[in-house]
């Protein structure tokens, strides 16, 4: 036990440095996913298009990968030729990787509203705009709570990924500690960790679902 609570600050320390990735990442992510979805459901099929394709490209690589590519490749792209820390470049691939999935669930979210509400709506004299805020999302929202739910859970242990750009989160700290100690004590505790994060997140969404259940 006495070995437990030596080795908790650097993994409370690489926890820190998870739950900055995550949080940022979905705050990030979220609105960038929404505004994706909105514009590939718009009239304007060109910009539709080239969403499709973002959204094609981002689901059909490796998280880690595009990591790599934002850090290591990015700076030898013509004229962009950008080099970011790796805080930055693991933030960026986060958000758009994870803005791609969110925009899907998004999307079919909206897409399964009656489309008599849309008429509906303009019946009553309400903008497009006006119908997605008021009667729309906040339908959507109710419908898209379990696969965002999933999602985000999801994204708590992608944050593991972070370790390819050296940097410091729960996962690396525990196998630092591993390497220096032989022993897999430091891997049960950040299991540990990454179960209660996960246990948090779970119990969070079925709140909101139960909340919006009233509503049914």
């Amino acid at each position: 036990m006495n070995y437990v609570f030596d080795i908790m600050p650097p993994l409370l320390q690489g926890t820190g440095v998870t739950l900055q990735v995550f949080i940022i990442t979905l705050l990030l992510s979220v609105p960038l996913g929404l505004a994706l979805a909105l514009v590939r459901l718009s009239r304007f099929r060109v910009l539709g298009g080239v969403v499709n394709g973002y959204i094609w490209l981002m689901r059909g690589t490796p998280l880690m990968l595009q990591m790599l590519f934002i850090y290591f490749a990015l700076p030898f792209v013509p004229v962009i030729g950008i080099r970011l820390p790796d805080f930055p470049a693991a933030i960026l691939a986060f958000t758009l990787n994870y803005a791609a999935y969110f925009a899907e669930i998004f999307r079919a979210g909206i897409q399964s509203i009656d489309r008599g509400q849309y008429e509906g709506a303009r019946v009553l004299g309400l903008t497009y705009p006006q119908t997605m805020r008021r009667i729309v999302l906040p339908q959507v929202v109710k419908r898209i709570l379990p696969p965002m739910s999933n999602e985000t859970i999801t994204l708590v242990k992608d944050t593991s990924l972070i370790y390819v750009l050296a940097m410091n989160d729960l996962l690396r700290a525990a196998r630092g500690i591993v390497q220096r100690d032989f022993t897999i004590s430091p891997f049960v505790v950040a299991a540990a960790f990454y179960l209660i994060m996960t246990l948090v997140l779970t119990y969070g969404f079925q709140r909101l679902e139960k909340k919006y259940a009233v509503y049914d």
